[in-house]
């Protein structure tokens, strides 16, 4: 059995265990070294952890162009309508700032303005996200931020040409070859060659968000975004073919990954028999996919349960608060207008995770390990910041500066009630 068909319990719900003191004293580390010895200290752990000393810690302009040319073009071509899609969706989120006139003579209103420096890391482990770099730059720009460093590990002195292509496409500046712990260091307090970043973007190993988590008191990051996950809810109409294609899709992320499956029946014969369905369909994927040194663990600690009505299978999903959440029954959007704690929901028989990991438009840069409760996902205001701006005539300060006065002096802050007198005097 490839997941365990289990009785509801919220117990269950559990992500497998994440903390590990070695990881943050070893980060803790890292970020020091890094502190202290700036760029001298990134080109020590490049050649520790990456098999490589460069001779210098950004990409020439060279590899670029060799990069472009190693692209095959079509996939050069799918890149582009990817990046098209994304660009589309986040320009349309482009924020437009209000302005009111709260009563007669006080205006407010505020203004919009880009992130100036942003830091995007792009992880380097077992394939080459150059999808990451679209999901992150393409807002970045989009937003008018006037600084986008990405970083990346070179491995033995080697960056996936899909993902320089990709970097150029999407109006990344420049690229970090150094991973890990010490990228997001440089990132957060800055070396002799790498800029101080406003705001750290982007998923990566378990070093690399320890380390988000330790910096986040000086620079602002994005999440702290954990192990990949989705939750696959279906009933008797749904394809179980598909929802097993689903399941696998996270499961092939890495061993740490989760992938839930909630089964809508009205009695747990029916549950079980669609259940049965979904785990004959993984077996027959898995004879034709590979990467399953990733997917049989992450299947280990994967569940399905039986769900008898619907008020229980929303229960289940904002319970779990999943990164992904696919809901492929007869009624999809019946079961969403209840669903509160989700990273990205996917409706529909036609609608895999895949497309928003990939190129339908939406980010896939999003919150994990139940973060969904409480966060969204990268979006466009993720690079924006808005300033309250305000305005006052001498006759709005005129009527409003009494009731200014009577809160001021009933926290007892008399000096607030002072600047609004001193210029109501005659």
């Amino acid at each position: 059995m490839y997941i365990s068909f289990r009785d509801y319990d919220a117990a269950l719900l559990k992500r497998p265990d994440e903390d590990d003191r070695s990881i943050e004293m070893a980060v803790e580390g890292i970020i020091s070294d890094v502190r202290s010895r700036g760029d001298a200290a990134l080109f020590d752990y490049a050649e520790r952890f990456d098999g490589w000393r460069p001779d210098s810690l950004f990409v020439p302009e060279g590899d670029f162009d060799e990069a472009e040319k190693a692209v095959p073009d079509d996939l050069k071509a799918a890149i582009a309508r990817a990046m098209r899609n994304i660009r589309t969706f986040h320009e349309a989120q482009m924020p437009k700032g209000e302005d009111v006139e709260t009563e007669s003579g006080v205006r407010c209103w505020r203004r919009i303005v880009p992130i100036r420096s942003v830091g995007l890391y792009v992880p380097g482990g077992t394939a080459p996200l150059f999808s990451t770099v679209l999901m992150l730059a393409v807002p970045a720009s989009v937003a008018g931020c006037q600084s986008i460093t990405l970083a990346t590990p070179a491995r033995n002195g080697r960056i996936a040409p899909a993902i320089l292509y990709a970097s150029r496409l999407a109006g990344v500046d420049k690229i970090l070859r150094v991973g890990g712990a010490q990228a997001i260091a440089a990132f957060a307090y800055g070396t002799e060659s790498v800029p101080r970043c406003d705001r750290i973007f982007g998923p990566g190993s378990r070093y690399v968000t320890e380390a988000k988590r330790q910096v986040s008191s000086v620079t602002s990051i994005d999440m702290l975004a954990g192990p990949s996950e989705v939750m696959v809810a279906i009933d008797g109409t749904s394809d179980p073919r598909f929802a097993a294609a689903d399941l696998l899709s996270q499961a092939e992320h890495g061993r740490d990954s989760q992938a839930m499956l909630l089964v809508r029946a009205e009695s747990r014969k029916e549950a079980e028999s669609i259940a049965s369905a979904v785990e004959a369909a993984i077996g027959e994927e898995l004879s034709r996919i590979g990467r399953h040194e990733f997917m049989l663990p992450s299947l280990s600690h994967s569940y399905a349960f039986p769900m008898y009505s619907d008020e229980d299978l929303v229960d289940a999903i904002n319970a779990y608060a999943p990164e992904h959440l696919i809901i492929s029954t007869e009624d999809p959007e019946r079961i969403l207008a209840g669903v509160e704690n989700a990273g990205s929901v996917f409706l529909g028989q036609y609608t895999p995770e895949s497309a928003g990991d990939y190129a339908s438009g939406t980010n896939h840069t999003l919150p994990t390990s139940g973060w969904a409760r409480s966060s969204s996902g990268v979006s466009l205001d993720s690079f924006l910041k808005k300033i309250t701006v305000q305005r006052i005539t001498r006759e709005g300060l005129e009527s409003l500066g009494p009731t200014i006065e009577a809160l001021a002096e009933a926290e007892g802050l008399e000096a607030h009630s002072y600047a609004v007198k001193m210029r109501r005097m005659p």
